[in-house]
């Protein structure tokens, strides 16, 4: 079957690790080694990433250059598809011993430009910050900025992704065997313009929205949100703590989850399944298991598991 697998930010860098090429290129093996087991259990595999850290080391690399001068985020955004989506490639092609081709292509998605996100930025990109120094960036630079636990963090526009123009060299690909590394970072967010061209536009699109449009639009049998949480939990953070194996899109919708990662999880997870086929929610080691419905949270139409591959 074809399989999209969305990768968490903990994939590539796991909260407060330096921003190293190093520490990405480590996380980065770890990961392809969960995701060449999806290959060798005979399935077709996409594969999609996070961005926020990277895209805002960028920003401030880039003011700290030329402040009047620096590249704006659609620039930043294909920058860090190439970044990481060469380090995926790599490390995918090394752990399936040269095997199988793996392809990186630089995806645009085209967004509304009316979209309500631009009035509300949402989605943190770059390091967390104590609250003072976030106040003092955010003044000098002209950021907004907003809470992240006990840090703060600069917030950018977060539209929601409506078409992915280059689906067709997408499905080209994966007609040739190539498992391909796309949507990186929600991928690059662009504007059509009434005679049909294309212009980037200043954003980051939401990586699990972007996958699950993608996963849609590919026909895909399976979504993996892969994070570093081993299911979506009732009542999380508290003595009723509840993991829940099985969820229907009516009963993932109904849930009451808090603002923050598995939201857009939960959402994603529930416009895909909708359609068909379904999606699992799970730790990126757990990719197997959870395509199986062993492990992680799976979101279908209904209750009726797909069979074990």
């Amino acid at each position: 079957m074809l399989v999209v697998a969305a990768l968490g930010g903990n994939a590539l860098l796991k909260r407060g690790e330096p921003l190293t090429a190093e520490i990405q290129r480590k996380n980065v093996k770890t990961a392809a080694l969960s995701l060449a087991g999806i290959v060798r259990a005979g399935h077709d595999l996409v594969v999609t990433h996070g961005n926020g850290p990277q895209v805002g080391l960028l920003a401030l690399q880039g003011a700290s250059y030329k402040p009047d001068e620096a590249y704006p985020l659609d620039v930043l955004g294909a920058e860090t598809e190439g970044m990481i989506g060469y380090m995926i490639e790599q490390e995918l092609e090394n752990a399936l011993g040269h095997d199988r081709p793996v392809a990186t292509l630089l995806t645009q998605v085209v967004v509304d430009p009316k979209d309500p996100a631009f009035e509300k930025p949402t989605k943190f990109v770059g390091p967390v910050y104590d609250r003072d120094e976030a106040e003092r960036r955010a003044a000098g630079a002209g950021w907004s900025i907003a809470p992240d636990g006990d840090k703060w963090r600069r917030v950018v526009p977060s539209p929601k992704p409506l078409e992915i123009p280059d689906m067709r060299v997408l499905k080209l690909l994966l007609g040739q065997g190539v498992v391909v590394v796309c949507a990186g970072g929600g991928g690059i967010p662009v504007l059509r313009r009434e005679d049909g061209s294309m212009v980037g536009i200043e954003a980051v699109i939401d990586k699990d929205a972007a996958s699950a449009l993608l996963a849609r639009q590919l026909g895909a049998d399976a979504l993996l949100l892969l994070t570093d949480v081993d299911a979506v939990y009732r009542d999380f953070g508290t003595d009723q703590s509840t993991p829940l194996s099985e969820l229907t899109v009516a009963e993932a919708r109904a849930l009451d989850m808090p603002a923050g990662s598995m939201c857009p999880k939960l959402q994603a997870a529930c416009d895909f399944a909708q359609d068909g086929g379904f999606s699992g929610i799970g730790r990126l080691q757990d990719a197997v298991a959870i395509l199986k419905g062993c492990k992680g949270t799976r979101v279908s139409a209904s209750l009726v598991r797909s069979p074990e591959s």
